[in-house]
């Protein structure tokens, strides 16, 4: 099996790039460790002071690997014991913990997105300290229709309180320069400027003292701890546990057995009219 993320490093950026291109960078549990991994060691390295996160092929990442997820929870039935909650959370955590990572780490962390960036792929990338976004980028969270809440619960952050209802009431998606207008993302740009941008200014960033880069990105992130930023995603997390547990989100993982992913989805989206059920038209 290939790696699931490769790295480099270059004028003080530790470039983290995501490598299952064919499987549009969809989340898996061999990512998730090796994510924390690289970031880990990015935040231990003397010589980087920023890191950047990309990702190779079509998509940035298009949410959770549905296809080892759903037959996880489609084993349950089998089980002799009913859905534990507690244990539910604590295996999710453990992907919650990674993404956090970003948001955490002592070091500044930019996203440069491009393609998808749907579901597990906002819980992700909404963690970063920046985000930018080509202009082929898609946002979204779909999984708030049947099966899901965002478990970071950076949206209200980001947004504020009714545009993030807005969009998750929803599960509307978002083109990259609606994203940049309603301050989900920073900014959108040409799709073959994203890396040159987001490299130039991740390289900006290096040339500032590592310690003055610290006390900035703690003295920023402290209005979102002081919100509750710990008990929004302790309960997001929580609540998305119970979202693939509802009888609705049973009925997607029975739909999904029996269909396939692709099909479940497909009807779960086809009322709206976007994600992979837009119209070819458009």
């Amino acid at each position: 099996m290939s790696a699931p993320l490769r790295t480099e490093t270059s004028d003080g950026v530790r470039s983290i790039v995501l490598s299952r291109p064919d499987e549009y960078n969809t989340i898996t549990p061999q990512l998730r460790d090796a994510l924390s991994t690289a970031i880990d060691e990015a935040d231990a390295d003397p010589d980087v002071r920023v890191m950047l996160l990309r990702a190779e092929g079509p998509a940035f990442c298009a949410g959770y690997g549905l296809d080892w997820s759903t037959e996880l929870q489609a084993r349950e039935h089998s089980s002799d014991r009913v859905w534990d909650s507690v244990a539910d959370m604590r295996l999710l955590s453990t992907f919650v913990d990674t993404y956090l990572k970003l948001w955490y780490a002592a070091k500044p962390t930019i996203a440069a997105v491009h393609g998808w960036c749907i579901a597990g792929g906002t819980d992700m990338v909404l963690c970063a300290d920046i985000v930018v976004a080509a202009d082929n980028a898609v946002f979204g969270y779909p999984p708030s229709r049947v099966w899901g809440t965002p478990t970071t619960a950076m949206w209200v952050y980001r947004l504020g309180f009714e545009r993030a209802k807005r969009y998750l009431l929803t599960g509307d998606e978002i083109p990259a320069r609606t994203a940049a207008d309603i301050g989900l993302v920073l900014e959108c740009v040409p799709q073959e400027q994203l890396l040159d941008h987001a490299f130039g200014l991740a390289k900006r960033m290096a040339m500032v003292p590592a310690n003055q880069l610290q006390m900035l990105k703690l003295l920023c992130n402290q209005p979102a701890e002081n919100m509750g930023l710990a008990s929004s995603r302790t309960l997001g997390t929580l609540f998305d546990g119970v979202a693939r547990h509802t009888q609705e989100g049973r009925d997607f993982v029975r739909r999904a057995s029996e269909a396939g992913i692709r099909q479940a989805v497909r009807e779960r989206d086809d009322p709206f009219g976007d994600y992979g059920s837009r119209p070819r038209a458009q």
